[in-house]
C-alpha cells in the first residue's frame, strides 16, 4: 500500500475513473444501468461538474472517489460523495480508508458542515467501513428522483 498515491485527478484520468465506476455498477449488479461516457466525465471534469480523487500505484489507477459540493438547507455546505471506488484487487489494502480519508479532509478544507454518500442496504462490507468512521447510516429516508 505506501506504493499507492492519493492524488487529485486529472481529466486524463477519465476513462480509468470511469472504468472503475462501470466495476462498481457491476458489483452493484446494475451494469446496464451506467449510460455516461468516458468522453462526457471528461467533458463534465473539465467544466468543473464534479471532484475526483484517485489512487494510483504502479499499475495504474487502482481507486477513486468522486464527489461535488452541494447545499443542505439545514447544514449548510456540504460535500457529496457520489462514488467512492477500489478495484478488486486492492480492497481491504487500506486504499478505499485512505481515499475516504481525503474526502473527509477536503470537506473541512471547503468548511463543509457535512459529508453525504448513499450505501446499498445490502452491501454489508461497505457498512462495516463506513461504520469504522461512526458515520451515520440512516434508513428512514427515501430516494427520489426523475430520469429526463
Amino acid at each position: 500500500m505506501s506504493e499507492i498515491q492519493i492524488r487529485p485527478a486529472t481529466e486524463a484520468d477519465m476513462p480509468a475513473v470511469h472504468a472503475l465506476v462501470y466495476e462498481l455498477a457491476v458489483y452493484e449488479r446494475a451494469p446496464d444501468a451506467v449510460i455516461t461516457t468516458p468522453a462526457e466525465y471528461a467533458r463534465d471534469f473539465r467544466d468543473g461538474r464534479f471532484d475526483c480523487i484517485v489512487a494510483e500505484g504502479p499499475e495504474g489507477i487502482v481507486g477513486m472517489a468522486l464527489f461535488y459540493m452541494a447545499y443542505s438547507t439545514w447544514k449548510g455546505n456540504m460535500l457529496y460523495l457520489d462514488d467512492l471506488v477500489v478495484t478488486e484487487s486492492c480492497r481491504r489494502s487500506g486504499v478505499g480508508s485512505r481515499l475516504f480519508e481525503a474526502v473527509l479532509e477536503e470537506g473541512r478544507r471547503r468548511r463543509c458542515r457535512l459529508v453525504k454518500w448513499q450505501v446499498l442496504d445490502w452491501n454489508e462490507p461497505a457498512l462495516a467501513f463506513y461504520r469504522k468512521y461512526d458515520a451515520i447510516i440512516e434508513t428512514d429516508w427515501w430516494n427520489g428522483k426523475i430520469f429526463l
